[in-house]
């Protein structure tokens, strides 16, 4: 008998012997809690959930696990839980990172190491006391590690490219339970591999990263009535047609539910936002954002702000909430796809639809970077709407792409890895012409696909 014939109750019961109660089996009382991901719309049942404390946890239970012949699903935050929908995950067990966070910063090195299941919060306020910030998202409470390892698109980006390309070391335990720390001094080709493979290559349990020299920076947003929506989108694609590289924008239609929550100027409305950051000094993002200001907008919340401030200007949802997206990126923008978008974003059940402009260095391959350092395209377009009951998910995941369809005609051949929540993209794209080096070497790391990643290589 082969370890994958083991009865399903050897299986756990040998779990449980090796890892007591670092892991969480079904049946036990705190499963349904155990495998909740962050997006709350996909219904994860794996095996077990694990939940290390440690990296010498972590390697147990890639030991255990792989010793009853079960995969292992690594997980920090479960935000990318929509492109796990098309993995059966009954033989597999998700190793939630949740209880794995510390950061510790080096202010003269201008690094911090971040333990992998750390959320960009803890990076931002380990670093701000020293005047430093991250190439973090949108968000503060997305994991460090899957965002970063898959490329990550952040308000500094036109500037400083993909978060992936500050990424200096990273320790991971691999298939055969080894805790293995790779740069490019040391196994140089895995870490090649894990710049934008991530979880296809191990269970990741630190990573160190380059910070940037900001206490401050001129961010906000400029809001205006759904009305304006036409108008204000023509204007910023214009704009962007020729902002400099210190300006990393998006542009936003809001459909908002009438939640007692929200603030009465955004509470059932539906709304044009143009938000980011400019990494300029007052007078210069000031002049640079003339254009924009000439549209009115009903408010305006650009200004210097503390860095660790950034994470809250796109307001996205600060809970777990149930959502399905898809997105596009996009080679230009001219009048017509302006309008497209535009119109798509009348869907309904569309609860939003936004442009985030990429280009700069984000489009420059980075030296010595990883499988993944660029993305070839000059916008990414992604629809999102949230999923109330299950039945509804059809009706929202149609919206979504609708907003993907509209501007078809102006694709670029490449995905952006942080943008995929849905099973069925492929993201081979995001790789290009390394490809078949990372397959080949997710073959000679991981030959009995033990790991079960997001997106697969």
């Amino acid at each position: 008998m082969t370890v994958q014939d083991l009865p399903v109750d050897t299986r756990a019961a040998q779990l449980r012997e090796a890892l007591g109660d670092r892991i969480v089996l079904a049946g036990d009382a705190d499963y349904d809690t155990a495998r909740l991901a962050w997006n709350r719309a996909f219904d994860q049942r794996p095996f077990a959930v694990a939940r290390p404390e440690s990296a010498e946890d972590v390697v147990a239970v890639v030991r255990a696990a792989t010793a009853v012949g079960l995969r292992l699903a690594p997980q920090s935050t479960g935000h990318a839980a929509g492109a796990l929908a098309g993995s059966d995950l009954s033989d597999a067990v998700i190793v939630h990172l949740a209880r794995l966070r510390g950061v510790s910063v080096d202010p003269v090195a201008r690094t911090a190491r971040v333990l992998g299941g750390s959320q960009w919060n803890d990076v931002l306020a380990a670093a701000a006391p020293h005047g430093l910030t991250a190439l973090h998202g949108s968000a503060g409470d997305v994991s460090v590690v899957g965002y970063t390892l898959s490329g990550g698109v952040s308000f500094y980006g036109r500037a400083h490219g993909l978060a992936v390309g500050s990424v200096r070391e990273v320790q991971l335990v691999t298939a055969d339970g080894a805790l293995v720390r790779v740069s490019a001094d040391e196994h140089s080709e895995l870490f090649w591999a894990v710049r934008g493979g991530g979880g296809a290559f191990g269970v990741v349990v630190s990573v160190e990263i380059d910070l940037l020299p900001y206490a401050d920076v001129v961010a906000g947003m400029l809001l205006w009535d759904v009305s304006r929506a036409g108008e204000v989108a023509r204007a910023w694609a214009q704009w962007t047609a020729s902002a400099p590289e210190s300006a990393t924008t998006s542009l936003r239609i809001l459909h908002l539910p009438p939640l007692p929550e929200l603030p009465p100027f955004l509470s059932g409305r539906s709304l044009v936002v143009i938000d980011g950051a400019i990494l300029e000094t007052d007078a210069a993002a000031s002049e640079m954002l003339e254009p924009l200001r000439a549209l009115a907008p009903e408010m305006d919340t650009f200004a210097r702000i503390p860095a660790a401030g950034v994470v809250e200007i796109h307001m996205d949802p600060p809970e777990p909430s149930p959502a399905v997206s898809m997105h596009a990126v996009v080679s230009a923008l001219p009048v017509e796809a302006v309008d497209a978008f535009v119109a798509a974003s009348a869907t309904p059940g569309l609860f939003v639809a936004e442009l985030r402009h990429i280009g700069g260095a984000f489009a420059r391959p980075a030296e010595g970077g990883g499988a993944v350092s660029a993305i070839a395209g000059e916008y990414v377009a992604q629809g999102i709407s949230i999923v109330p009951a299950a039945e509804l998910m059809p009706v929202m995941d149609a919206a979504v792409r609708a907003v993907v369809a509209a501007l078809t005609p102006w694709h670029a051949d490449a995905v952006a890895l942080t943008f995929i929540d849905v099973a069925d993209v492929d993201p081979a794209a995001a790789y290009g012409a390394g490809l078949e080096r990372l397959r080949r070497l997710k073959t000679e790391h991981d030959p009995r696909g033990v790991f079960v990643a997001a997106r697969p290589v």
